[in-house]
């Protein structure tokens, strides 16, 4: 991938879109949010990415409705992610 390249592509975080560089992962498209968080944990504090690369599985979020490690995630055109995996669309209760 070229680092310069400065296309950008939708997303939309939590119902709100969003947009970022092509080529971020979501990961760092959600560090640029304001909670800079990646999900709750089941007692309900909040989680972030640790490690960068797959192995912590913090950074767990719901991407067109399945669950993807969001620091081993590019972003792409269009994507739906949901950061709260307790409140995500599809999630059985």
């Amino acid at each position: 991938m070229n680092p310069f390249n400065s296309t950008a592509v939708q997303i939309t975080v939590n119902g709100t879109p969003w947009q970022v560089r092509a080529g971020t992962s979501v990961a760092a498209a959600l560090g640029q949010l304001a909670s800079g968080t990646t999900r709750t944990s089941i007692t309900g504090e909040p989680r972030a990415p640790l490690c960068g690369m797959g192995i912590c599985h913090e950074c767990r979020v719901r991407i067109q409705g399945r669950i993807r490690l969001a620091c081993q995630t590019v972003c792409a055109d269009g994507m739906q992610i949901h950061t709260d995996m307790g409140t995500a669309p599809g999630n059985a209760p």
